[in-house]
């Protein structure tokens, strides 16, 4: 018995020496909680990002950020985020009343940073249009911001995102130039377009299309009856061969133009948001080839 008891003492010294010397198993990586306000913005940070943020967004697929109305949930995250990304121009007019109840003290990075912004008149006066990431060379910059409040957030991990946003870079790249290609295959006389709102102009001044919209930068307008009847004789006047659903949009209104106007619908578009994971429109690259592919079947020749 005493030898056994000695035969399990040792055992017991063994397993007790094999655990203080073997190497205690790698902790949990502590991700970087981000959150951006909409799915567009979302997108770029975690394609920056990567395995190093936990990114959320406030407005999800198919949501639209100008009519948005925060929940507690929201100010819940913010006040948990390191870093907090929104577009800027006036996107969210929401945003700084939602900041201030969370008590966040994560910095901000404004996307559009660098941007300059388009402006149009709206309802006889000036606005500016949020809607920069319609170009590519404008979400290059929107990267770039991004980048930038990521590597002041987390240091250590500078090397990493600096490699994945240059990686995405010539991704963007490529996007772009598969866009411009199937841009020449539209005759600039057919580049003209009906959407729901005004939401593609740095696309079409990237890209040589002319959009026009029943409403102005921000869903929350709405066309008068005046409006929409002088919209409808522009489209008969000029010959616009194709009207356009957006994915934030009811399709009510614009299917109401193309009856009415004798212009065919060409499907749908998206605008201020992407689509969920199983849609079409999943990532920011997708939306812009999806976009572009629609525009061409719709209104190229022999498409």
């Amino acid at each position: 018995m005493r030898l056994q008891r000695l035969l399990a003492l040792a055992l017991s010294l063994a397993v007790f020496l094999f655990l203080a010397w073997a190497p205690f198993p790698a902790l949990a990586e502590t991700k970087l909680p981000v959150v951006a306000t909409f799915s567009i913005l979302a997108d770029f940070a975690r394609q920056v990002g990567g395995d190093k943020v936990e990114v959320k967004e406030l407005v999800g697929p198919n949501g639209d950020v100008h009519v948005y109305e925060p929940t507690p949930a929201d100010a819940k995250n913010l006040g948990a985020a390191k870093l907090i990304v929104v577009n800027g121009l006036h996107l969210e007019g929401w945003m700084a009343r939602l900041i201030a109840a969370s008590g966040a003290k994560a910095p901000v990075v404004v996307a559009t940073e660098g941007i300059i912004p388009r402006q149009g008149v709206i309802e006889g006066a000036t606005g500016i249009d949020p809607h920069a990431w319609q170009s590519v060379a404008n979400a290059r910059i929107y990267i770039g911001n991004i980048l930038a409040g990521l590597i002041a957030a987390d240091p250590a991990d500078a090397d990493y995102f600096r490699a994945r946003a240059k990686t995405y870079d010539t991704a963007l790249d490529a996007t772009e130039q598969e866009v411009r290609a199937a841009v020449a295959a539209i005759p600039p006389q057919r580049r003209k377009i009906i959407t729901t709102h005004d939401a593609f102009g740095y696309f079409g001044a990237a890209y040589g299309f002319e959009f026009i919209a029943p409403v102005g930068f921000s869903t929350e307008s709405e066309p008068s009856a005046r409006d929409i009847a002088r919209l409808i004789a522009q489209i008969r006047r000029e010959h616009a061969p194709a009207v356009f659903l957006e994915n934030i949009s009811d399709p009510r209104l614009m299917q109401r133009i193309a009856k009415e106007s004798g212009a065919k619908i060409g499907g749908e578009l998206y605008s201020d948001s992407l689509s969920p994971p199983n849609g079409p429109a999943a990532t920011y690259i997708d939306m812009m080839k999806h976009n572009i592919i629609a525009l061409k079947k719709a209104l190229a020749p022999n498409s």
